[in-house]
């Protein structure tokens, strides 16, 4: 007997929708097409639209450390509540994941706790640039966490000896949080007690583009791969677009969604973000790097942070936003909009990151692949609202947005762990495997 079996619905494979029905036995994808076995669960994907499981390639749940703002069980139910069914986690946490033993330790923290599948990243420090050569094959890692210039948390690698060291010894994908260190502390005189509009000007459009300049070069000088993460200038665009290959680039759905001196205006702080959102002729390049393909992915960079601190007066309020639950609704919306293609949002959120990263059997719906599914509905309009929010934090830049196109289930593993806005079953997420 089967598993599950997803009926009626519209399935995304080989590029291209087809109704198609799909097969699931033990996890895995057994067959597509017309089925005629018994199964122990059917999903009418009637006026759906099946996804591979799509992949957020940048949250924060704060565990240990911060857990009163999220950790890794409210972070997961926040991403299957979006569709999410595997995330990769950051290390900037307390104490921050860039030892062996921390990073065990976050596995464990993970184990059964978890909704979603999960990655964590191994932080880089100028300290543990001999470890970085062995994380080959460590379980549940998908790459080594640089943050070139400060944000929340320690970590960081500033000088560029230890940047150096960092790409030498890498045996993972390298991905960058780009800014300048010695550039935001000269910059910090241009901050304005009070003005949180204040914030792309210290944190500045060369601050950006000098880090990714100095990362690209160093990158290529030890042919390693680097993901620069939350791009936010159109000069790293253009950069970035002529150094392919081992470079890759992703961007969040809010630096496509919102734009300064707007998003000040109506949010204040809680627009705060590092690197930050700047003006139209900023998103007007991203959105030009969309639809030519030339970025490569989707990440919301969910960092949650309590209104409390949020509404402390900049430059004392933290920097960062929820996003992993909205980051399907507002993309999908997007696609709707003609903003880009289904099949560009399917590279950016499943294809790309199994490919730059290796993950094994996930991001296509293809017999012997785990049964991971986004299924959506891409002419239901919802409207995001803050007590609708999974995460600890409890608030969303888009609160009060309508959104058209939203996730209606969220299937791991052929388990239905999301459906109708709902959470099912028990947390049983598993860290991803990587070739």
């Amino acid at each position: 007997m089967l598993d599950l079996i997803i009926k009626n619905g519209q399935c995304y494979i080989n590029g291209k929708l087809d109704n198609k029905d799909i097969a699931v036995k033990d996890g895995k994808i057994l067959k597509i097409g017309e089925i005629s076995e018994d199964s122990k669960e059917i999903y009418d994907a009637k006026n759906q639209t099946v996804l591979p499981g799509c992949i957020d390639t940048q949250t924060h749940f704060r565990e240990p450390g911060s857990t009163d703002t999220e950790d890794l069980n409210s972070g997961s139910r926040a991403a299957v509540a979006g569709g999410i069914t595997a995330v990769f986690e950051m290390p900037n946490t307390k104490p921050p994941t860039s030892n062996i033993k921390e990073f065990q330790r976050k596995l464990d923290l993970a184990k059964n706790r978890m909704y979603c599948n999960y990655a964590f990243y191994f932080g880089a420090t100028a300290d543990n640039v001999s470890q970085l050569a062995e994380l080959k094959n460590l379980e549940g890692c998908c790459g080594i966490k640089l943050f070139a210039g400060s944000s929340t948390g320690n970590l960081l690698v500033a000088d560029e000896k230890d940047i150096d060291k960092v790409f030498q010894n890498s045996s993972k994908v390298v991905a960058v949080h780009s800014e300048d260190e010695a550039i935001l502390e000269v910059n910090k005189k241009l901050i304005k007690n009070g003005d949180v509009h204040s914030h792309p000007v210290w944190r500045s459009e060369e601050c950006a583009m000098s880090s990714t300049r100095r990362i690209v070069r160093i990158a290529k000088q030890y042919n390693k791969k680097a993901h620069i993460l939350h791009i936010s200038t159109k000069q790293e665009i253009d950069f970035l677009s002529q150094h392919k290959g081992n470079i890759t680039f992703e961007i969040t759905p809010q630096h496509l969604t919102i734009y300064a001196p707007d998003c000040y205006d109506k949010l204040g702080t809680y627009a705060q973000m590092n690197p930050p959102i700047r003006d139209k002729p900023h998103y007007d390049r991203f959105w030009y790097a969309v639809k030519n393909n030339l970025n490569d992915t989707i990440g919301s960079d969910h960092a949650p942070h309590l209104k409390i601190n949020k509404e402390k007066e900049y430059p004392n309020s933290p920097s960062g936003m929820p996003g992993v639950q909205t980051l399907m609704p507002v993309m999908l919306n997007h696609v709707n909009d003609g903003q880009l293609s289904l099949t560009q949002l399917i590279n950016l959120v499943c294809e790309n990151p199994v490919k730059i990263f290796g993950i094994k059997n996930k991001g296509f719906i293809k017999e012997g692949y785990d049964a991971d599914f986004t299924v959506v509905d891409m002419n239901r309009t919802i409207q995001i609202k803050n007590e609708n929010i999974e995460s600890k934090c409890g608030w969303s830049p888009f609160n009060g947005f309508k959104f058209k196109g939203t996730p209606m289930a969220t299937i791991i593993a052929g388990k239905i762990k999301m459906k109708d806005g709902k959470i099912l079953g028990e947390p049983e997420g598993n860290p991803l495997v990587f070739s």
